[in-house]
């Protein structure tokens, strides 16, 4: 019978693997940011951090898919499915399963499903956090570049823009969605430290407004 440090091993090499070639905005960096996020909340939060860190590990594991399907594939609900796959492999008990499967198909911001478990709460915190701030910023920028949009358009009309168009800047992502990701925290540490990132995120797009229209 493995350890469970064994079967995190594992599980973490097949989830890296999985991530390869996956844009930049949700690499394995992006999971190691939100493992560590999950581990400060989770910590605070007297969680199962057994539960987080697999959790954390597998949470984006279809993610590829949803990008290359351009949005028709949910990744999170997929990533469920992948993930149930995978821990049945190992020597893990069903309440665990359940809770680290509830994690992933919970985390997603746009859908209707909302987490239950202190896990699937704290999960959901650290990967929308991972979305705004100054980490949040860069990887907007990135993803725009990645589908080719513009840098910034901040005159366009944002209720006729189509995701993964030239339109779908992160100017759009910020004001359809990272601006409102403070109110949407679980856990007392993720409203703590969003709090902080939005007020940055919010300063950087201010400038950024100023500075196109020759303003500063």
């Amino acid at each position: 019978m493995r350890s469970f440090g064994e079967v995190l091993d594992k599980i973490k090499e097949e989830a890296k693997s999985r991530l390869s070639g996956t844009d930049s905005c949700h690499e394995w960096e992006h999971t190691e940011r939100v493992y560590n996020l999950a581990m400060r909340i989770g910590k605070k939060e007297k969680a199962d951090l057994d539960v987080l860190r697999l959790a954390a590990f597998l949470h984006d594991i279809a993610r590829k898919e949803e990008d290359e399907s351009k949005g028709k594939i949910d990744h999170a609900e997929r990533g469920a499915i992948l993930a149930r796959e995978i821990l049945e492999k190992h020597d893990l008990s069903e309440e665990k399963i359940e809770n680290i499967v509830h994690c992933i198909e919970t985390h997603r911001y746009r859908n209707d499903r909302v987490p239950q478990t202190k896990e699937a709460k704290i999960l959901y915190d650290a990967d929308k956090l991972d979305a705004i701030g100054a980490i949040g910023l860069g990887r907007v920028f990135s993803f725009a570049g990645h589908i080719g949009a513009k840098v910034h358009n901040k005159d366009v009309d944002l209720s006729t823009v189509e995701p993964y168009s030239i339109e779908d800047t992160a100017w759009r992502e910020y004001k359809i969605k990272l601006q409102y990701i403070k109110d949407k925290m679980f856990t007392d540490e993720g409203k703590k430290i969003a709090k902080e990132r939005h007020r940055f995120m919010k300063m950087f797009f201010d400038r950024l407004n100023k500075e196109v229209d020759g303003k500063m």
